[in-house]
């Protein structure tokens, strides 16, 4: 074997695809949105899978129209089942691509920011026992978790000195506990 079959043997295909959310982190401009887009709709595939239809007028001028909710304990163990498995998955994945890539926490790795994102949502399911997903609370948490991803409040830049591939999910834990907390507020608040 030459050093180019060796160099293409020990390339991590499984771990690259995890850790770059399926090529969206090879991305030339803002991988890691696009990462969050992806837990977007992880998200919204949850709350797919824990729906119950209820039929409801939405005017009197209107037609009937179906109002999708979902319970709140489903979901919580749908969508708390996907970021336990994308987190475990993530830690693994980005530890092998840093170590093959030889950096720290590369930019192609976004399966941090899936994992952040989906936690987001989890605010959406803790205030309540059910619950409909609209386009702007699905907005309000891409941002809000883009915003706490970007600010990293603390423990944020403390959790990304934890090593290898713990350190670079952890961040966007934390980024999503806090966009989880202040999406539940604005869903109490009636925002």
């Amino acid at each position: 074997m030459n050093a180019t079959t060796d160099a293409a043997a020990s390339k991590p295909h499984f771990a690259l695809a995890i850790a770059t959310g399926l090529g969206l982190g090879h991305l030339p401009k803002a991988p890691g949105t696009f990462g969050s887009l992806l837990g977007v709709f992880l998200a919204c595939v949850s709350f797919g899978l824990s729906i119950s239809t209820n039929i409801s007028v939405w005017d009197l001028r209107a037609t009937t129209g179906i109002v999708f909710t979902a319970s709140s304990k489903s979901f919580l163990l749908i969508a708390g089942g996907l970021v336990v498995l994308v987190s475990l998955l993530g830690v693994w994945a980005a530890e092998h691509v840093a170590d093959y890539l030889q950096k720290k926490d590369p930019q192609i790795v976004v399966i941090d920011e899936v994992s952040g994102q989906l936690i987001t949502y989890l605010g959406l399911a803790v205030t309540s026992t059910s619950f409909a997903l609209n386009w702007k609370y699905l907005l309000a948490g891409f941002i809000l978790f883009r915003v706490f991803d970007i600010w990293k409040p603390f423990p944020a830049r403390l959790a990304e000195s934890l090593p290898g591939g713990l350190g670079i999910m952890a961040d966007d834990w934390v980024a999503g506990v806090y966009a989880a907390l202040a999406l539940a507020l604005a869903r109490q608040l009636g925002l």
